[in-house]
């Protein structure tokens, strides 16, 4: 089945549980390569991720459920994209501290 995952709306985003996806140092890397990268979505097995492929979906659905990323299935693999206009409009300046820029 192709498609976007559900995430949740912005509004609905607890601080608490986007600190708690990013205190992983694995999914916050994952974070901070896509805040550095263009703003396109990047295909999940890019990241160079020492771990196994079910840990990696679960770091996925952290994220996911965070608030943090989209992640679309397109049949012959899985994208993702980082949520940064719509996550700097509620925490602001937060995925620039993440990132180091500030």
């Amino acid at each position: 089945m192709a498609g976007e995952f559900p995430v949740p709306e912005l509004t609905e985003v607890d601080l608490g549980t986007v600190l708690s996806a990013l205190a992983d140092a694995h999914r916050r890397e994952v974070v901070v390569e896509l805040f550095r990268g263009d703003g396109t979505e990047r295909a999940c097995s890019s990241f160079p991720l020492p771990i196994a492929k079910s840990t990696r979906t679960h770091h996925w659905k952290v994220l996911r459920q965070a608030g943090l990323v989209r992640q679309r299935d397109a049949g012959n693999g899985t994208f993702v994209r980082l949520r940064r206009d719509e996550f700097d409009a509620r925490f602001p300046g937060l995925l620039d501290v993440v990132a180091g820029i500030s």
